[in-house]
């Protein structure tokens, strides 16, 4: 198995997105955050000879990082097709020959039906902009659909919603780690050139 350095190095030539949109919370994933995120999901069992499903999947930070770890095969979901034609570009960067399909569709309503094991990856809106609070609440409701086990990203402060969440379907947050997430100025609303964001990361197993 790789390092996770070396999976941060292979993930740093993934580009982020040309035009982001607020509404949609586009903030591209840290390759560094990535790395971890993959890293432990591998060191769990979670990604090699799995259906990795990366819902929001943006540019493919996640997807890719994935599919360097040698799933079965790996699903990006996206609802801006701007974003897909920049991570379909970000494989060719990345370089994995590993199967990967770019779906246009909403994350929380993914048109999907895995076969077999399945594994979630995703950060998921944390719902600073005006009616978008809880976005996180629908995409975790479909890592419950489709997935047996996920790794979401999700704002600091979250953990009684996400466990409240997880035992309401079912499931059981099984793993948690705290991780910093740097934000660089890309929108009029935003006063600084860069913030750093506290994150939680949660692992959760679904039941069937």
């Amino acid at each position: 198995m790789a390092t996770k350095s070396a999976l941060e190095t292979q993930l740093a030539v993934v580009a982020g997105f040309e035009d982001p949109r607020a509404d949609l919370e586009q903030y591209p994933t840290p390759p560094e955050l990535a790395a971890h995120v993959v890293h432990v999901a591998d060191l769990n069992g979670d990604v090699e000879a799995r259906t990795v499903v990366d819902l929001g999947t943006g540019t493919g930070m996640l997807a890719l990082g994935a599919a360097l770890r040698g799933p079965a095969r790996v699903v990006g979901v996206d609802v801006d097709r701007s974003a897909l034609e920049t991570a379909v570009a970000n494989r060719r960067r990345v370089g994995t020959t590993t199967p990967v399909g770019w779906v246009l569709a909403d994350a929380t309503r993914a048109p999907l039906c895995p076969d077999g094991p399945t594994t979630v990856l995703m950060n998921p809106p944390f719902g600073a902009q005006n009616g978008n609070e809880h976005a996180d609440r629908a995409f975790l409701a479909t890592a419950a659909d489709l997935a047996d086990v996920s790794y979401s990203i999700h704002n600091e402060g979250s953990q009684s919603f996400v466990e409240s969440f997880a035992a309401d379907r079912g499931g059981e947050v099984t793993q948690a780690f705290r991780a910093t997430f740097p934000i660089d100025r890309q929108f009029d609303f935003h006063e600084a050139d860069s913030e750093v964001i506290d994150t939680e990361v949660y692992r959760i197993e679904w039941s069937a």
